[in-house]
């Protein structure tokens, strides 16, 4: 069976088997599952090269192609691209990003970045091979770029073209002391940035600034920065729809740290500022330890304020993980939710409302989340670091109960209660069932107007044990079968009654351990 964890927050919850189903009641995204794909080693990156395929980066260095969708026995034996013999790896180093071009299916180029040996971050286009589509060419590397790093984290870790055919570049802080550097303030760095490149270029160095980008021409800045005052924006994302930038920026360790999402609408001119490390979010830090040049104060209004931001008030909430939003079209009731993570479990929804954003917080049991990915269809997929590739998807429900005259379906239909009898003579049959409600009813042997043994099956989740009840009661000496069948995990539970002995009450409070 399929492994599905819940994602959805909810005031109530249901355990299908290996599944877990959390369902908000009356929330726009209803009962929403992930489902297990596929297994890779350390994910970072999840993206499609405009077809069926999805293509899955390692952080060990290699691409690997899930071909078919719909199994979990989809990860292709050999690799797309291994760059293993060039990728330092660590705990925030390695392969981490892979971007398509836009015109992939004509020119066959796509680019990754990736760390290197002297720990400075790579960021490099490759082409397929011409022979094979599913390999790509690793003797075909032309660097566009190389960023010298502080230290080994907090570096260039993902690529994504804009809507209008540009590389965008997001480039962390490059922090590794105790009090983060101000590189993010500083225009005459790239780390702590958001760069724009125009990578059509078949010369040294392989990419040219696009001449509308906020600081061409200005001395105290690099051409190629779009956007700064980030401390490590880890996962960014355009809405295929409106052409929107979502920029997911962590915060620092600790409980007074504020998790982020900036935004940009499409058609901007560039040149925010979100204000790290002045800035944490909305939260003044107020700190410029080692500015070497002058930065606005607190909450001035050359810093733009993030659209979406929480804070670390829960075990489940230390760094948040980009996703996307929903485009797809297997999830109508999910469209244009923004939908991602946290590192540490916390699940979300935004939803764009005309005051702002509305935030959901989902259920907190997805540890390790590292990306989000869409297919070609906008379906949304979810890696996390113990190499788990899920597809996010509705909650399909085992069949429910079917009624005949012979069988009670009880509790929502999703248990079927069956009587049979056996008198002295050795007569038998099956008893007529005559529901009463939803959770409970009754048979008859021989007279309807004559009721035998009464059935009821309850939703206990939210009492002591924790499960669904059975009870049961009889007027009658004859031998009967009571079998309750939970039609979602086809458990059953049998209860005898002896021959010539008065029906002894059932009253099994532990009956079907099937709540989560």
């Amino acid at each position: 069976m399929r492994r599905l964890i819940a994602l959805l927050c909810v005031s109530s919850a249901l355990q299908v088997g290996a599944r877990t189903i959390w369902a908000e009641e009356g929330g726009p995204a209803g009962n929403l599952v992930l489902e297990e794909l596929a297994r890779v080693a350390e994910p970072t990156d999840i993206r499609h090269a405009g077809d069926s395929r999805l293509f899955v980066v390692s952080q060990l260095g290699q691409i690997w192609i899930v071909r078919d969708r719909q199994t979990t026995a989809a990860v292709a034996p050999t690799p797309f691209l291994d760059l293993g013999d060039r990728v330092a790896h660590g705990p925030e180093q390695g392969l981490l990003s892979l971007a398509f071009h836009p015109a992939y299916a004509a020119n066959g180029r796509f680019f990754v970045t990736y760390t290197r040996a002297d720990g400075s971050s790579v960021i490099s286009r490759f082409s397929v091979d011409p022979a094979d589509a599913d390999r790509g060419d690793p003797t075909s590397e032309k660097i566009l770029l190389v960023v010298p790093q502080r230290g080994p984290n907090h570096n260039v870790n993902q690529l994504r073209f804009g809507p209008n055919g540009y590389l965008f570049v997001a480039v962390g802080d490059g922090a590794l002391e105790a009090e983060p550097p101000c590189t993010a303030q500083q225009g005459d760095v790239l780390l702590g940035k958001i760069l724009r490149l125009d990578v059509d270029v078949d010369e040294e160095p392989y990419y040219d600034v696009p001449g509308d980008n906020p600081y061409t021409g200005d001395d105290a800045a690099r051409d190629e920065i779009w956007a700064w005052g980030l401390r490590n924006p880890w996962r960014l994302t355009f809405d295929r729809e409106t052409g929107d930038l979502f920029i997911a920026d962590p915060g620092r360790q600790g409980m007074s740290a504020f998790e982020e999402i900036n935004i940009e609408p499409a058609g901007g001119p560039g040149g925010r500022n979100y204000g790290w490390k002045v800035m944490e979010g909305t939260r003044c830090r107020g700190i410029v330890e080692g500015c070497d040049v002058p930065v606005p104060p607190c909450d001035d209004p050359r810093y733009t304020p993030p659209a979406i931001q929480y804070p670390h008030d829960s075990p489940a909430r230390c760094a948040v993980i980009g996703g996307a939003v929903y485009r797809g079209s297997a999830l109508p009731q999910l469209t244009g939710a923004y939908v991602f993570g946290d590192f540490c479990g916390q699940l979300w929804t935004a939803w764009r409302r005309d005051d702002g954003w509305r935030l959901e917080a989902m259920t907190p049991n997805l540890f390790g989340v590292t990306t989000f990915g869409e297919d070609v269809d906008g379906e949304i997929f979810v890696g996390t670091h113990e190499g788990r590739i899920y597809r996010l998807a509705d909650a399909v429900l085992d069949p429910t109960c079917e009624p005949d005259e012979f069988a009670l379906c009880l509790s929502g239909s999703r248990f079927r209660a069956e009587v049979t009898w056996r008198t002295r003579q050795g007569a038998e049959g099956p008893g007529t069932a005559i529901p009463l409600g939803a959770d409970g009813g009754w048979f008859y042997f021989f007279r309807q107007s004559n009721p035998e043994v009464f059935v009821k099956v309850l939703d206990a989740c939210s009492g002591p044990s924790h499960r669904f009840w059975v009870f049961a009661g009889g007027m009658t000496d004859l031998a009967v079968t009571l079998t309750v069948t939970d039609t979602r995990t086809g458990e059953v539970q049998v209860y005898e009654n002896p021959l010539g002995t008065s029906f002894l009450t059932v009253r099994d409070t532990r009956a079907f351990e099937t709540c989560p």
